[in-house]
């Protein structure tokens, strides 16, 4: 009877052991090299019907291994705010974090930010906090990506205009 029990308490064991090296494992020191195809810094010019629109956004977004800085340009036609943030219709929002790419979605976690990189009061104006988009992305010339924002219904393309290459970096 007590090499049965001992028999079950080693494949307990075994068993819990393998479930904690599967579910855990420590954050990398170094950063990740990210996607090559997407380093560098991309800017979108303009958006399809922009005359039409009562509001529309233009990007500018940074690659560099894993991380990505985006700079959102928002215009708007109708009184969303006051004044002193929407400065006649047109502001700026900025974010940073990471990103990953499964198939042909891209994903983007991070924090909206100020321009040099620092982090948003959160009693500023507009968003703070976290921001997380999804993209589906096509590559169609390799200084040219479509990116599809999974929350709109507005695709843009975005041209390369700074190529750059990853040199990961100790976190």
């Amino acid at each position: 009877m007590q090499k049965r029990h001992f028999f079950y308490f080693l494949i307990c064991l075994l068993t819990a052991n393998c479930l904690l090296q599967t579910a855990c494992k420590f954050n990398p020191d170094m950063q990740t090299p990210g996607e090559s195809y997407l380093q560098g810094e991309w800017q979108q010019d303009s958006v399809t019907m922009q005359k039409q629109l009562v509001n529309y956004s233009l990007y500018n977004l940074k690659f560099n291994c894993d991380s990505f800085f985006v700079q959102i340009k928002t215009f708007s036609k109708a009184n969303t705010g006051a004044d002193s943030c929407t400065k006649s219709g047109q502001w700026t929002e900025y974010a940073k974090g990471v990103y990953d790419q499964k198939n042909d979605t891209l994903h983007v976690r991070g924090l909206f930010c100020n321009p040099d990189y620092s982090y948003k009061d959160p009693t500023g104006c507009f968003r703070s906090g976290v921001y997380e988009e999804s993209f589906k992305v096509v590559k169609k010339t390799d200084s040219v990506v479509q990116f599809n924002p999974t929350s709109s219904v507005i695709a843009f393309s975005a041209r390369l205009i700074k190529r750059s290459t990853c040199t990961p970096k100790p976190l």
